[in-house]
Parts: C-alpha cells; structure tokens; sequence
C-alpha cells in the first residue's frame, strides 16, 4: 500500500460517551481530514440528546457514515444478533482498518475482522483498551474472565494501541506480554483547546464535570466541599455535570450533607463551556486511563486538581507530585482548600502547565502516529509491500487479498 493512498477506517465503539467517544471522534475527523474514508459503528441505546447531537456533528465529516446499532454492555443472547448486525455493516463497508475500542467495542469488532479474513478480506483490526476491562482487580471472578477473554482475543488482533504508559502496564501485569505489535499513543487536543477558558462572573468554586459514577469520584468531590463548609470561615460552592444512572444517589448525598444551596447540579454539556462555570477544576477518579477532560482542563489554562491515578502523572511529569491521593476526600479538601487560600499560585502553575503540553498532547501528533501504526502493518500483510520496507512475516502468517 502506497504512503499517500487512502485507507477506508472504521471505528467501532459501543457506548459513545465521555473520553472514549471524544477520542474516537477527534481521531476519526483527523483521518477525514487527511483524506481517508472514514466511518463509525456505536451502540443506539446509550446517551441522550446531547449524545446525539455529538454523533450528527461527527457524521457530517464521515464518508462511510455513522451506523447505529443496539449493543448491550453486558454479555447476552442479544450479542448474537448486534454481531450479525454489525458483521453485515462492516461487509458492506470492506475497510482496510477496522479500529475497535472499549471491551465490548473490541469483542465485536475483531472477531468480525477474523470472520471477514476467513473470508478472503484484507483487513487489518486494531484494538484499544481505554482502560475498560483492566480497571476489574485480576483477583476477581470478573476480572479472570475478562483477561482471559482479552487474551484470546489477541489471536485476532494485528495491533494493540494504548492511550498512557499506564494503560499499556497494566494489560501487560494483568493480561499477559502482548503477542501483537503495540504502540503507546497519548491523547491529543486540537490547536484552539489551548485558548484560555475566562470563568463567568458569578462563577462557584470548584467543578465536577465526568460520568456520574463512582469510578469519577463525585462522591468524594461532595464530601470533600462539605468538609471545607464545615470547617472553615468561607462557604464554597460546587457545580457538577453530567449524567449517569447514579445520578439520583449523589443528589440525595448532597440533600444528607445540607448542601443544597450549595452545589448544583447541570446536564452535560461541552467541556470549554461547562468550564466556564467554575474557577477551579475537580478531578477526583478513583481509576483511569488517559483522560480527556484532565487535559481539556489543562489546554483551557484552569487551576485543576486531580488524583494520582492512571495516566495522570504522565500529564502532569515533573508536577506529579501535585496529584492527590485516590479515595480521599480528606486530602481532596485539603487542596482544594490550598487553591481557596492562594488562587493566583494555582492559576500561575496552570497558565505554565497549559504551555508544555501544547505540543506531546496534539491531536496532529495522536492521529499521525496511529496512522503510521496502520500502515506499517498493511504494508506487513502485503507481501509485495513487506519485501520493499523489509517487514518480516511468521512462517505461519497468511495474506489475505480483499475480493
């Protein structure tokens, strides 16, 4: 395959929400915008409106479209039917990538990807955890069944991409050494997200902005503001957004703690504009991969405080120190309550923060590698491409020729 000539991607995730979706869709407008035919295949079922908008807005630069098809997250006899589903779309499509992410994503895709080799397609299938099934304990009933399932599913993978150092550590302790060729490729941000964000006038104190679940830690950022409202002079205030099925739960923790005059709750909405509504970000996971929203927060110049979970430190390098111990909320409060004391420090350290990761977290530099990934193992399946950039098959390899 020539360096220059489109490839047809498609990108299957299940739930097209939060910092997996936000990966999937910038990367795929990256490789619309370099000149590939690019699609997308998502669950139906999860989301909302603001989802949905989201998924519009994306399909507007897809050549192959966006197809929606019921994905249920658990494993069910419905499986059966999404893969016949999703096999017969993909088919349609014939790519020469298919890029699965997330677990479920994953599972999908590449045993489809074998299916259609069986078949005689030529199709390369990339995998990308997004943390997913590495955040079960591998001493788990689940966490056993997953790993294996993961392992497995290597035999039908031509290459692993991993978001964070991290990420890539942790499949390799808790899966096993990869079988497959695998690259570490950190999210990346587009030029404009590094333009300063200028809280509202009447902006709270402090944000939550995630998934509304224990994973993102809102509990701890509710019990942590109740603890500096209880034991100090100043009344901060909160504001949290997003959505999630605990939502009612944190709602009912903030009416226990008598909070309700002072955090708020708000629908998801676009990162830059939720930041707006705050003068200092909260970012209290008790797990992660590489998030998106710790490096939106960053690139917007925002005071920010975040645990030492994932691949955070890999952001924050030689200021990994700042980060907070996961599952605190006695140490949550106590930062915050630093910024409360010295705002201008904060604001000093995150105008410099947001200026070193203005170039290793570009999305130009995220959508170059992977490409780059790609094409290297195209050209490793063709033999007349192999023989010319020296790439060495298994004696038990086989190529596989699209009909």
């Amino acid at each position: 395959m020539q360096d220059k000539e489109q490839l047809r991607i498609v990108h299957c995730i299940r739930a097209p929400v939060g910092g997996v979706f936000r990966h999937v869709s910038d990367l795929a407008t990256a490789q619309a915008a370099a000149g590939h035919a690019v699609g997308l295949i998502c669950d139906s079922t999860t989301g909302g409106s603001f989802e949905d908008g989201r998924i519009a807005a994306l399909s507007e630069h897809l050549e192959l479209g966006v197809t929606r098809i019921p994905m249920r997250r658990q494993i069910s006899p419905r499986d059966i039917l999404s893969t016949w589903r999703v096999a017969k779309e993909i088919g349609r499509i014939a790519p020469d990538v298919l890029h699965a992410h997330g677990a479920k994503g994953g599972a999908f895709a590449r045993v489809i990807g074998a299916i259609l080799r069986m078949g005689g397609h030529r199709i390369a299938r990339f995998y990308c955890p997004h943390g997913g099934s590495l955040h079960y304990d591998a001493e788990s009933l689940q966490g056993l069944v997953y790993f294996t399932a993961e392992r497995l599913m290597e035999h039908v993978t031509d290459g692993l991409v991993f978001v964070s150092r991290f990420e890539a550590d942790a499949y390799r302790e808790k899966v096993g050494a990869p079988i497959v060729p695998q690259r570490i490729v950190h999210n990346g941000l587009r030029p404009e997200e590094f333009e300063p964000v200028v809280p509202a006038e009447d902006a709270a104190d402090f944000l939550f902005i995630g998934t509304l679940r224990d994973l993102k830690g809102p509990d701890l950022f509710i019990r942590a503001l109740s603890r500096l409202r209880d034991g100090g002079t100043t009344k901060p205030t909160g504001v949290i957004v997003g959505a999630g099925d605990d939502k009612p739960a944190y709602e009912r923790l903030v009416a226990e703690l008598g909070l309700q005059a002072a955090v708020r709750f708000e629908e998801p909405m676009p990162a830059r504009e939720a930041f707006r509504l705050a003068r200092c970000v909260v970012i209290p996971s008790r797990a992660e991969s590489l998030p998106y929203i710790v490096l939106e927060a960053i690139a917007a110049h925002l005071p920010l405080i975040t645990t030492r979970v994932g691949g955070i430190p890999e952001i924050f390098g030689p200021e990994s120190g700042l980060l907070v111990t996961p599952g605190n909320d006695r140490a949550l409060a106590a930062h915050m309550a630093a910024f409360l004391k010295d705002g201008a420090e904060f604001q000093t350290a995150a105008n410099a923060r947001a200026e070193r990761l203005r170039q290793p977290f570009s999305l130009a530099a995220m959508a170059g590698e992977i490409e780059a990934f790609y094409r290297e193992t195209l050209a490793a399946e063709d033999p007349v491409q192999s023989r010319k950039t020296g790439h060495a098959r298994r004696a038990d390899d086989q190529v596989f020729i699209r009909q």
